[in-house]
């Protein structure tokens, strides 16, 4: 351990509920100074701190996430500096991220480097989402202004959309998570060979226990338990919203909540007076990007994330078995057994896959989530001293992944980088496509129930391998609610746009 060693001194969060009687209606920027202000007084004060900072960075909110992304009660201009100003700051650089989940772990990993370099000295890093807020004022007919003009340097990072998504799955009606991430659940399925029953109810094993780690935390904004029943039993108030998907199983995004992250060196640490007992040492990291999903050859894999789990195992000289506890993202359920699977953790595994409680229960604070399991594990191992955590971190359609491995016990500083990594992702094969096919037979599909009527989409592999996707309505959409589309042989036409219309669905006998 060097005096440049980097560690994690400080964490915090803020949320709020609506329905709790002190509610304050946050903004986005006052939730994310609050957990800053949090995490400055966990590592010792925001007045023995705040001068030190030399770095701020920012997690965008959705509603800042795209070039034509509307905030309805206005926006800062510099949100890294909005939140700086009111815990007294000026750092010299600022930084807004590009969209992501995996945006925190992202940050941990670069200025971990950065400070092993001695080029940050200290860095804080904090996000916020006040989505429940906002759709709740605007029920009710009320407005905020919540503009604000700070000005001063901020380096944005861009949004990071690109390559996400391809007119392939656009144009035939799967754009968006709940979209996506259906189809790579149905493809998981087919794998597996259960029927859509029983399929549910391992969905529902899987974040049951998650819903009991929520119920214990304080900024969780869904603390009810459910068994695995209660999540995969469609009802009334458990609504399929994308086939294979209840409401239950998918992320909240009804979520008022900020964390902040404060990074810096084993010298700035003990220059400050910072107690050991709060320092917690990076020992692994790794981020990657996965090819658009169309171009991957297998649905229902995630083999980029794959990838960089085990490259920051190996950076960190561990195997999953030395993991004592687990933070996978969980927007959606396919988005925890790809890893989990991939890491060779039974299903039956005792040691936890969340801290927090899961994106659909202890709340999808957009692309801040993993800020909040970061805080959580350094919670979590200060009270365990000389465990290991892991925190995987994902972003858009199982698009982005970026990883970070704890502990308490102090270790020299391994510098990593993943350009290697992501040079075999970039030169994996991608499957051939079909120009204008008349047929072939269902890989995978979802039914999207947010509409007026139901929606198909379905990629499909004609007889000589090539993939195409094509969209479903009326009564081939019944057809597929009735009977099992996996494995079905379909006919198709091109309609006008020469998209891609299924005309005809042979169940597979």
């Amino acid at each position: 351990m060097t005096d440049l060693t980097p560690i994690i001194v400080g964490v915090g969060e803020a949320s709020e509920r609506i329905d709790a009687p002190d509610y304050k209606a946050l903004s986005p920027v006052e939730l994310a100074a609050a957990a800053a202000r949090a995490a400055l007084d966990d590592a010792l004060s925001v007045a023995a701190i705040a001068p030190h900072l030399d770095l701020v960075a920012g997690i965008p909110q959705f509603e800042i996430s795209g070039e034509h992304a509307v905030a309805p009660f206005g926006r800062a201009d510099n949100f890294p500096r909005a939140v700086a100003n009111r815990i007294g700051a000026d750092p010299a650089r600022a930084i807004l991220e590009p969209v992501g989940g995996q945006g925190p772990q992202h940050l941990v990993n670069e200025f971990a480097q950065a400070i092993a370099k001695g080029e940050t000295g200290m860095a804080l890093f904090f996000g916020s989402e006040a989505i429940s807020t906002v759709r709740h004022l605007m029920s009710q007919g009320e407005k905020r202004d919540w503009s604000e003009t700070v000005g001063g340097q901020m380096e944005f990072r861009g949004y990071g959309l690109e390559g996400l998504v391809t007119m392939e799955l656009a144009g035939h009606g799967a754009r968006t998570p709940i979209q996506l991430y259906a189809l790579f659940e149905n493809a998981r399925r087919a794998k597996t060979g259960l029927s859509r029953e029983a399929y549910a109810l391992e969905m529902g094993k899987l974040f049951a226990p998650f819903t009991e780690v929520a119920h214990t935390n304080p900024h969780a904004m869904s603390q009810e338990v459910f068994d695995a029943e209660g999540l995969a039993t469609v009802t009334p108030k458990n609504r399929i919203v994308a086939d294979p998907f209840p409401r239950r199983m998918v992320a909240r995004d009804q979520a008022n909540q900020g964390a902040a992250v404060l990074m810096t060196s084993v010298a700035k640490a003990r220059e400050l007076g910072i107690p050991e007992s709060k320092w917690v040492y990076l020992h692994g990291g790794a981020d990657v990007a996965e090819r658009t999903p169309i171009e991957r050859q297998d649905l229902a894999a995630y083999p980029a994330a794959a990838l960089a789990s085990r490259a920051a195992l190996e950076r960190a000289g561990l195997t999953a078995a030395d993991i004592d506890i687990f933070d996978l993202y969980s927007c959606f359920p396919i988005a925890v057994t790809n890893v989990r699977d991939d890491l060779g953790i039974a299903a039956n595994d005792p040691r936890p896959l969340t801290v927090t409680g899961g994106l659909p229960f202890f709340g999808g604070a957009g692309n801040n989530y993993s800020m909040h399991a970061i805080a959580s594990m350094i919670r979590a191992l200060r009270a365990k001293p000389g465990a290991y955590g892991f925190v995987g971190a994902n972003g858009g359609f199982l698009s982005k992944y970026s990883v970070g491995v704890y502990s308490t016990k102090a270790a020299p500083w391994k510098p990593f980088e993943s350009k290697g990594l992501q040079a075999d992702i970039n030169a994996w094969p991608k499957p051939a496509m079909a120009d204008k096919p008349a047929g072939g037979q269902v890989v995978t599909y979802t039914i999207d129930y947010g509409r007026e009527t139901p929606h198909g989409v379905l990629v499909c592999n004609t007889a000589a391998g090539e993939r195409f996707v094509a969209m479903a309505d009326g009564d081939i959409v019944q057809q597929m609610i009735s009977a099992e589309p996996l494995g079905a042989t379909v006919a198709v036409s091109q309609d006008e746009r020469g998209r891609n219309v299924v005309t005809a669905l042979t169940p597979r006998a």
